[in-house]
């Protein structure tokens, strides 16, 4: 089974998927490096947008950023971190 051998095909055909039966034997690494480069650039996106976050309405709510932004690193937020989701939650009377 199969469909038979494979035909000859002209190697000078260039394609961005790779052609005819692309099979790359360095594929692993190339995988691994994409994924490498695509978690930098995401962590120095992630980083750069942590610092530069402003809010222009004041929290009074626990919100996941107030994890690592810069903006929410004085003591005045501590109760709102430590706390985390529990204390935005509606208090049952």
């Amino acid at each position: 089974m199969g469909g038979g051998a494979r035909y000859p095909y002209p190697k000078e055909v260039w394609s961005p998927s790779g052609g005819w039966w692309t099979r790359p034997s360095n594929w692993r690494t190339n995988t691994a490096v994409c994924i490498a480069g695509i978690g930098l650039v995401s962590y120095f996106t992630w980083m750069y947008s942590a610092k530069v976050e402003q809010r222009h309405v004041k929290v009074d709510r626990w919100i996941p950023s107030l994890h690592w932004a810069e903006e929410f690193k004085g003591s005045e937020y501590d109760e709102l971190r430590k706390n985390g989701r529990k204390s935005s939650q509606p208090k049952d009377h």
